[in-house]
């Protein structure tokens, strides 16, 4: 079995493949960088050398996000056809893609050359040494690069630490949230347009349905960043909360971040049980299904749920904007996960690896990539977000990430980013368990993250 095979959280690889629904192994800011100027985008260059085959008899090695494998193999043959170079992809659960990387460099076995990483672990990359700093490669090429065009939001967050860019933006991750309209219907129900409109909406169907074992929404509160850390990030988000206040200190004992715990806490008896064990391999065959009747998930989501041979809900189903909650009137997006390409520095093949990233983080390429069911990748650039191909393969989706992606809330961002998650998601996981009350476990957040920045 490959890595790609073992992991028991793979959330794409099963909107890709999830027409066996009930295949329960298949699964798988403020901390923000002052903003170094954009180079100006001019006209469109081709996005890989012209010199056919050029790169032939060559060879690049990735470490992939294991949910990006459907995509890291359609890139691997379409580079390869376009200049000769071979790609070997190695995909990896997500959250051991930092370790692997840095482990990669450190110990000088230096056998990849590109890393596919979560943004919210570049400044320990960086400050590990594990990436190169591509800023003056991005001046040189704009043109072709067309750094302008990527969104806003993203490029920055993705790429910049230090006032140096160290990657390009491969794969923009943000929630929505889904809802059954069948379920809806049956109980004379609108989309929530507020956390107590979800919750209401979770309860009474829950109340009403789940003797026939149907429930109000799925609640994803498994103890690691990107699943217990992704449901509350949506929550904060919406509450009008950052993880950082405006001078960068840690917010978490906020009355919106104090909110958004307790808000994450009300719905645990109303979802699918149980909360607290809920990953993706439970909660999207539940939601795809008509098992359970929300789910706040990545957008990508919305092409598997109109594929029937992945899903029991083909019309079905429709999203609207993560709700608001207490004095925030105003929808906002978390960046859930969200992914750059960047080349290691352990690589003596720099060339190709650049050349790689730059073609595969281009408008055509990312296009195709976001629009290819199961790719699991999510618009990175303005020109794909607003492409009428785009807008027909994902038409609910383009305008709800049209009108939140803007100021959606980025992680943190610094080098000590993975621990401050991981000391968050223990929080999280005993909140959803219901070991400790929100309150309390934020403060002990909050003094953990203050000890970390400050060491």
């Amino acid at each position: 079995m490959t890595p790609f095979d073992a992991s028991p959280f793979n959330r794409r690889r099963f909107l890709g493949t999830a027409s066996a629904l009930g295949a329960a192994g298949m699964l798988a800011a403020c901390g923000k960088e002052p903003a170094a100027p954009a180079p100006a985008a001019s006209a469109p260059a081709p996005a890989a050398s012209t010199d056919s085959k050029k790169y032939a008899g060559q060879s690049l090695n990735l470490l992939f996000n294991q949910p990006h494998a459907v995509a890291g193999k359609l890139l691997a043959k379409d580079f390869e056809a376009l200049t000769g170079a071979k790609i070997n992809i190695t995909p990896v659960p997500y959250d051991q893609l930092h370790a692997q990387a840095t482990l990669d460099v450190q110990s000088g076995a230096n056998q990849f050359d590109v890393i596919d990483y979560f943004y919210h672990t570049l400044g320990a990359l960086v400050s590990d040494k594990v990436v190169v700093d591509v800023t003056d490669w991005i001046a040189r090429d704009q043109a072709q690069i067309e750094p302008a065009d990527f969104l806003p939001s993203l490029y920055d967050t993705y790429t910049l630490r230090n006032g140096r860019r160290w990657g390009l933006p491969y794969d923009g991750d943000t929630h929505v949230l889904f809802y059954n309209t069948e379920i809806f219907a049956r109980h004379q129900l609108s989309a929530p347009k507020t956390w107590e409109d979800y919750y209401q909406a979770a309860k009474l169907i829950t109340q009403k349905e789940s003797a026939n074992g149907i429930y109000g929404a799925a609640v994803q509160g498994f103890k690691i960043p990107v699943i217990v850390g992704s449901s509350y990030a949506n929550r904060l988000a919406g509450f009008g909360g950052s993880f950082f206040t405006a001078d960068g200190k840690p917010a978490l004992t906020s009355p919106e971040a104090i909110a958004a715990a307790e808000e994450l806490l009300r719905i645990v008896p109303y979802a699918l049980p149980t909360p607290a064990e809920t990953a993706f391999e439970h909660a999207l065959p539940a939601f795809l299904s008509g098992k359970a009747a929300m789910i706040d998930f990545w957008t990508d989501l919305g092409v598997t749920a109109q594929d029937p041979q992945s899903s029991q809900i083909v019309d079905k189903w429709a999203l609207v904007a993560l709700p608001v909650g207490g004095k925030n009137t105003t929808p906002r997006a978390a960046l859930n996960a969200g992914f750059g390409l960047g080349i290691t520095t352990g690589t003596k093949k720099t060339e190709l690896a650049w050349e790689f990233i730059k073609w595969a983080t281009s408008k055509d390429v990312s296009l195709k990539q976001d629009v290819l069911p199961g790719s699991g990748i999510d618009p990175n650039r303005s020109s794909v977000l607003n492409s009428p191909v785009y807008g027909k393969a994902a038409p609910a989706l383009q305008a709800e990430i049209q009108a939140t992606i803007g100021s959606a809330l980025a992680w943190p961002l610094q080098a000590q980013s993975p621990q401050l998650m991981d000391a968050l998601t223990e929080q999280l996981a005993l909140i959803v368990s219901g070991k400790k009350k929100p309150r309390d476990a934020l403060a002990a957040a909050q003094a953990r993250w203050e000890q970390l920045l400050s060491a």
